[in-house]
């Protein structure tokens, strides 16, 4: 009785195709809002905010990423690790020659670079599609990780050759760096995020978004109504490239701190995947589902134990991880393949003509 359409009429198309038509959306958005930017900074510890929202954030954003290629568009992608590494580096390098400049412009500027790189490595996404575009990407995650492993030049000749991430100061805040607040890091990243997730939700929900739904149905029919494969694909890689990018970038300046190569092995690839199969193909908010699983799942198993008076060790609660996801990953593949997002879109299709079973 309290999500209804009833009485909300619509006199343009723009409020038909808003992102949010119904009232109780827009105010439910309004309280995740106020949540995010007031209440969590407030109250949130720093074990809370390092350890939790942040790289939920982060990873959040790279699943979107990803799931504009895979989800969206169709195209399979195992190197969405090390383009989160480009973004990083390219980050690192720019905040190195130009230290004038602030960070923050330079975690979205890195995103151009990984855009780039996605672009060469998506060239051959119009000759081959499925498994053989998966190793092809599969095949720019070795090559780049062993570049970061192996070119000096990226790292400015560190010894220890890995990222160490200087502090960096707006409106004389520390937003990087060992002197960084945890409250400050966050809200950096809950802005980005926000920004990049409304960005995305326009994207799909316009011209280009259905031109690459059109794509990942069929290619030969979308072709054949005047859609430039070529392009369309290109655009994707670049778009979802961009966003991992930038994931990459925050990973390392406001998450982590300081990152060596393996940081963006394939492990980091498959995790992602992981996020967008649980969370939802071709969906926005199911990048933030599958984080919240993947991510806040090993903490939950580590903390459940210890409040019902249990030891379990380090090593049994990575293989019960182990263990949970996969049965996930294959219960939603047979059950539900579109995850989570389906699931909340049918619990709301439901609420909207409950108590009545139509």
């Amino acid at each position: 009785m309290f999500y209804r359409e009833a009485g909300q009429y619509k006199t343009t198309y723009a409020a038909d195709m808003a992102i949010f038509p119904i009232r109780q959306d827009r105010y439910g958005m309004a309280v995740i809002l106020v949540v995010a930017f007031v209440l969590i900074p407030a109250f949130g510890n720093q074990f809370f905010l390092n350890t939790m929202m942040i790289p939920f954030l982060t990873l959040s954003l790279g699943a979107i990423g990803l799931n504009l290629l895979t989800g969206y568009t169709g195209l399979l992608s195992l190197g969405s690790g090390a383009f989160m590494g480009v973004g990083a580096y390219a980050c690192y390098k720019l905040e190195t020659i130009f230290p004038q400049v602030n960070v923050l412009v330079w975690i979205i500027v890195s995103g151009v670079f990984s855009a780039l790189v996605g672009v060469v490595f998506g060239l051959p996404s119009l000759r081959i599609k499925g498994f053989y575009l998966a190793v092809a990407t599969l095949a720019a995650q070795f090559f780049l990780q062993w570049c970061f492993a192996r070119v000096p030049w990226l790292v400015n000749f560190n010894d220890s050759g890995a990222i160490e991430v200087p502090t960096e100061t707006l409106f004389g805040l520390a937003v990087t760096g060992p002197t960084a607040t945890p409250v400050t890091r966050y809200l950096v990243v809950l802005t980005i995020v926000a920004a990049m997730t409304w960005i995305a939700s326009n994207i799909v929900r316009g011209r280009i978004g259905r031109m690459w739904m059109a794509v990942r149905d069929m290619d030969i029919a979308a072709e054949l109504i005047g859609i430039r494969l070529f392009r369309a694909k290109l655009l994707a890689f670049a778009v979802s490239s961009f966003m991992i990018g930038v994931a990459g970038a925050l990973m390392v300046f406001l998450w982590l701190g300081a990152a060596e190569p393996e940081a963006f092995d394939i492990d980091l690839s498959f995790q992602l995947l992981f996020i967008i199969i649980i969370g939802g193909l071709g969906s926005i908010v199911g990048a933030f589902f599958g984080a919240a699983i993947i991510h806040l799942m090993p903490i939950a198993l580590r903390a459940l134990p210890a409040l019902v008076g249990l030891s379990i060790d380090a090593a049994t609660i990575d293989q019960l991880t182990f263990m949970i996801t996969g049965l996930l990953i294959i219960l939603f593949l047979i059950v539900e393949p579109h995850g989570l997002a389906r699931l909340w879109q049918t619990t709301k299709q439901k609420l909207r003509a409950w108590p009545f079973p139509y």
